[in-house]
């Protein structure tokens, strides 16, 4: 087999790899929705709950400099 065929053989297999990924990405993301519409239909704000999991992410340093600034520009603002 000459290197062509191996390097054409191992591209193949990385592009159906990432075609698995990305199906399963599309499936979790489904399951993700799915969730937010049972929450929605439950009563909760399903906007605040994203932005509650995006700050679950976020390092503490992060989150208490984020909210500094957003305290900071609130007073700025006269909203405090």
């Amino acid at each position: 087999m000459s290197d062509g065929a191996i390097a054409a053989d191992q591209l193949r297999l990385l592009i159906e790899r990432i075609e698995r990924l990305e199906e399963e990405r599309k499936g979790i993301a489904d399951d993700i929705k799915d969730v937010y519409a049972e929450a929605k239909a439950n009563g909760y704000d399903t906007k605040i709950m994203r932005k509650i999991v995006a700050l679950r992410k976020m390092e503490s340093h992060e989150l208490q400099e984020q909210d500094a600034l957003i305290e900071t520009y609130r007073a700025a603002l006269g909203m405090a």
